[in-house]
């Protein structure tokens, strides 16, 4: 086993939106590499199968990661099973309300071509990786129908679901998991106690803006551009 596999493992499990690009550029400024986030997404049918064998040689690639599939139930279970000295990050909103209209909101920036939120046509047309990828994507994560995709309802109690199995999974380990709000400035320090790293900032470093290639993954959306809304 080479090195870079002894290194202690970080992996970030909250939701999109909750955080992740300041959770990721705070890791990078204390010192850990992070893992291909591309890569991740990529093994999206693989967690679909709950085939793991392809996340493991990821994870021996780097020494932090987050997104897909590291937040997605079931992961953080595989994962602490094979890295049970391994830290993981639970990031959060302040509430279920205010993270749906986040991930919505960036939805719509996103994939829609009217002020709605996107529909099944928007998603199947989105050529990221090819055609249809983005509605395979959204069916395979979320159990919605074609004509309600982002039902409220569904989505406040997958957040909260979410929340409530990743704490209840490491109840007995706390000393594992650490539960993070990267608008509170005082766990950044929080963070770094954890970690047993010397603080860089005050705070969490603040980015909320939407990185179609950083969040999505790099080339396939060089040149493509969402319409936005329609004036």
């Amino acid at each position: 086993m080479g090195a870079e596999n002894l290194k202690e493992k970080i992996f970030c499990i909250g939701l999109a939106k909750t955080g992740t690009t300041s959770m990721e550029t705070a890791l990078g400024e204390l010192g850990y590499k992070m893992g291909d986030q591309f890569a991740g997404e990529m093994l999206l049918e693989d967690w679909r199968e709950r085939k793991f064998e392809k996340l493991l040689d990821l994870c021996y690639s780097a020494e932090a990661f987050q997104d897909i599939p590291f937040c997605l139930p079931y992961t953080f279970q595989f994962l602490h099973g094979h890295f049970p000295n391994a830290k993981f990050i639970l990031t959060r909103r302040n509430n279920a309300a205010q993270w749906y209209r986040s991930y919505t909101e960036s939805e719509q920036k996103l994939w829609s071509s009217t002020d709605d939120l996107p529909s099944k046509e928007d998603l199947e047309n989105v050529p990221y990786i090819r055609k249809g990828w983005a509605f395979r994507c959204h069916k395979i994560l979320y159990a919605t129908p074609n004509d309600d995709l982002y039902n409220r309802d569904y989505f406040i109690n997958y957040y909260n679901r979410h929340l409530a199995n990743v704490r209840e999974f490491f109840r007995r380990g706390p000393d594992n998991l650490i539960d993070i709000n990267v608008s509170v400035p005082a766990d950044y320090k929080r963070l770094c106690e954890f970690l047993g790293k010397l603080p860089k900032r005050d705070r969490f470093p603040w980015d909320n803006k939407t990185k179609d290639e950083k969040q999505f993954g790099q080339g396939n959306m060089k040149n493509w551009k969402p319409k936005g809304p329609k004036k």
